[in-house]
């Protein structure tokens, strides 16, 4: 079973950067592909970017494209996700997953980071 772990969030102002990272652990690992997905209180989650794990091509929602990059580093089996020029809509807890075969829904959610962006 995979577990996930989310790291890196916090305060910051608006424009300011913050990088996430997201470990995964647990054997066997397989994953098609990792995912960010956000939540604000009330909201549904949503979807920010996904990353596949072996051609490393790259999606991301329109509100944060231009902004966020997702990256990974296939050796520490971590996934990071660059947010520049953060605003205050971007506040919420940020949640890793991994889609373990192509065509399946993310899964193994971690227990999520919060980032809170101060105008």
């Amino acid at each position: 079973q995979v577990q996930l772990v989310e790291s890196g969030g916090g305060l910051v102002q608006a424009g300011r950067s913050l990088r996430l990272s997201c470990a995964a652990s647990g054997r066997p690992f397989s994953s098609a592909a990792m995912g960010w997905f956000r939540q604000t209180p009330g909201k549904e989650r949503e979807f920010v970017a996904s990353i596949r794990w072996n051609s490393g091509i790259t999606y991301y929602s329109d509100s944060v494209k231009g902004r966020f990059t997702i990256s990974k580093d296939n050796a520490k089996r971590t996934v990071y996700l660059q947010m520049n020029s953060l605003k205050p809509e971007d506040t919420a807890v940020y949640y890793c997953a991994t889609r373990p075969l192509p065509g399946t829904d993310f899964g193994s959610w971690g227990q999520g980071t919060q980032v809170t962006v101060s105008s």
